[in-house]
């Protein structure tokens, strides 16, 4: 039987690294070293700083629906997700945008360099055997 490799990817709100940084650092290192992936859901609708960004140890950064929704007809939205990619990519991290509910959104992310997507527009959310039948076809 072939070895599988099990991904997991734990998110965490941008406020959680606001409310305790102290207490939540050291465990978020415990756990990418046991090899978890770590998301920061939300990102950009707290008051983390960009100092703090950097010493975080996250894999991904999501980009909250509340942007993605504007992208296409408000240009300060789409240049603030812009800015998000470029960050995330700086940082060596992957972007994932929630909230992708139109081909046309998903172009402009896709030109913008992101380069995982969430929403409505591959599928709504499914009960597994749901999902198993998408997967299949």
């Amino acid at each position: 039987m072939p070895h599988e490799t099990l991904h997991i990817t734990l998110e965490v709100t941008e406020n959680l690294f606001i409310e305790d940084l102290q207490y939540i650092l050291p465990l978020l290192h415990k756990i990418r070293a046991m090899g978890i992936e770590i998301s920061m859901d939300d990102f950009g609708t707290g008051y983390s700083s960009l100092s703090m960004l950097r010493q975080l140890p996250i894999n991904e950064l999501k980009i909250d629906k509340s942007f993605v929704d504007a992208i296409a007809y408000d240009i300060t939205s789409a240049k603030m997700v812009q800015n998000i990619i470029t960050i995330g990519k700086n940082l060596n991290m992957h972007v994932l945008a929630e909230g992708v509910e139109t081909k046309e959104q998903k172009e402009i992310l896709s030109t913008f360099g992101c380069d995982r997507f969430q929403g409505y527009y591959f599928s709504k959310p499914l009960l597994k055997e749901d999902l198993l039948h998408f997967l299949q076809s």
